[in-house]
């Protein structure tokens, strides 16, 4: 029977080309639209560290972005996106908290 624990596709995927520095990585984010994939681009490129951040679609049939990450002076790519992932979640809860106020 499909749909068990064993079956479910990871919602993150880390690409690195062969012998590439962890500072310069392609994450694949499954069931995700440009709703994330441009804010979380902005948050990312706050950060004095970043280089290059960047995303596409592959397909408009397929729900998933290739998001692209560069750093400066070795700083692994993952934590930029992890700052930049809890910097959008405290910005939507504030927009959320500001809301319900009103």
């Amino acid at each position: 029977m499909a749909g068990g624990d064993g079956d479910r596709k990871a919602v993150l995927e880390m690409v690195q080309a062969d012998g590439a520095d962890e500072g310069c990585v392609t994450f694949v984010l499954h069931e995700e639209d440009h709703t994330l994939g441009n804010s979380l681009r902005y948050m990312v490129m706050k950060n004095p560290d970043v280089e290059f951040c960047g995303y596409s679609i592959t397909h408009p049939s397929e729900s998933k972005i290739n998001f692209r990450v560069q750093t400066r002076g070795g700083l692994p790519a993952t934590e930029p996106l992890r700052k930049g992932l809890n910097d959008l979640t405290d910005v939507c809860q504030h927009v959320l908290h500001t809301f319900e106020v009103l």
